[in-house]
């Protein structure tokens, strides 16, 4: 399973740029990978865990602003297909890093 988070905050006061200094800064604390700009993915074990990382995003977000949570399956991340740019090794394309305990 893969959680990606998709947000669209406003940055035009001092106040907005540091709330969302903050809340990227919880999603990279919570395993957060930036995938491209305000688009950050993280795996999962199983859909327990996705909620309780869904709920943790809901105890962090900002005031204002838009935060969208999607949860995918491994076979649908993997059809993300690239249509411009290049890849970016960062981000986990398997569960060769994922510790299971």
């Amino acid at each position: 399973m893969r959680v990606m988070v998709f947000f669209d905050l406003p940055t035009e006061t001092t106040e907005n740029r540091r709330e969302y200094a903050r809340f990227r800064r919880s999603l990279i604390k919570s395993g957060f990978i930036m995938m491209q700009e305000s688009v950050y993915c993280r795996m999962l074990i199983n859909q327990q865990a996705g909620q309780m990382v869904i709920n943790t995003i809901r105890q962090n977000r900002p005031p204002h602003g838009i935060v969208q949570v999607m949860m995918i399956t491994e076979k649908q991340f993997s059809k993300i297909e690239m249509i411009t740019g290049s890849y970016q090794t960062e981000v986990l394309t398997g569960d060769e890093r994922l510790v299971f305990i």
